[in-house]
């Protein structure tokens, strides 16, 4: 059963979780748990620095919300969902009236191993889409094959690209620890070929991109709209531009992780599609990807 809260213990939970960047660390291990991420993997996927990092992850931890351990040379950090859960039911008392075993939790004290890297011949391939090929579908591709872990394989192109990767785009990437050496702009031509990889699921980041006629991609069964604004619009001075990629990373960021932590190798079309249509509706959506989502 959920343990029950105080109000003191209440506001505790409400004043860690009022920042948001603590928000973000704990909607983050929430969909890592059980096993929870390292700490430089969760300054990487936020883009936030270590120092701030370690100052968020103690509050969250001081309070319950967060539990951490020691894996080699790892500090793991994991969610603590029936911290949670207790302040929810703190918040609606009554919900739990009716059906009080709807509200069991189970309990488990031990946390399993972080994720390792898997190999597998037969990975998930994806293609995301933009109109340049230069910074949103860049971005996703370094997250979703890092994060990815052997399950997924990515790339991605334009409709019409760029010369070149936008240098703010890879200059964040390499400040995050990605290599940057081999990202380049290229045509979505190249995936249609004979020789071009087979692909499962094509997924659009730019609403212009979604708008243009798609080409048949050989063996593509799913095709999925996660638009996003184009950080390289954002004008004004180099650190409001600087300040536009961060947020389209942790967007971006924001959806692969939860995509990542779908059971997908064991979902059907039908159950995969609604579930990345989901995904779509986060943070930062364009009006595009929310009427299509709809």
């Amino acid at each position: 059963m959920i343990t029950r809260l105080e109000a003191g213990a209440a506001v505790g939970l409400l004043g860690a979780l009022a920042q948001p960047t603590r928000l973000e660390i704990f909607r983050l291990l929430m969909r890592y748990r059980p096993h929870g991420l390292a700490a430089g993997d969760i300054g990487r996927l936020l883009a936030v620095q270590h120092n701030t990092l370690s100052t968020h992850l103690g509050a969250l931890e001081q309070v319950g919300l967060l539990a951490s351990r020691r894996e080699g040379r790892h500090i793991i950090f994991a969610a603590v969902p029936d911290r949670a859960d207790a302040l929810l039911s703190f918040l609606s008392e009554a919900c739990c009236t009716q059906q009080p075993a709807a509200c069991e939790i189970s309990a488990n004290p031990t946390y399993p191993s972080r994720k390792e890297m898997q190999v597998t011949d037969t990975p998930l391939r994806l293609l995301v889409v933009c109109t340049g090929n230069s910074a949103r579908s860049i971005m996703a591709e370094a997250v979703l094959n890092r994060q990815g872990l052997g399950r997924i394989q990515t790339f991605s192109a334009g409709s019409r690209p760029h010369e070149a990767p936008h240098p703010l785009a890879l200059g964040l990437l390499g400040e995050l620890g990605y290599e940057t050496e081999d990202f380049r702009s290229k045509s979505w031509d190249e995936f249609l070929g004979q020789g071009a990889p087979k692909l499962d699921l094509v997924i659009t980041v730019c609403d212009s991109a979604a708008d243009e006629a798609c080409p048949a991609f050989p063996g593509v069964p799913m095709r999925v709209h996660w638009g996003l604004d184009d950080p390289a619009q954002a004008g004004g001075p180099s650190e409001a531009r600087r300040a536009a990629f961060r947020q389209s990373y942790r967007d971006l960021a924001a959806r692969v992780t939860a995509f990542v932590n779908l059971p997908f190798e064991e979902m059907t079309l039908a159950e995969l599609e609604p579930a990345l249509a989901a995904i779509g509706r986060m943070d930062g959506a364009t009006e595009k990807s929310l009427e299509q989502a709809a």
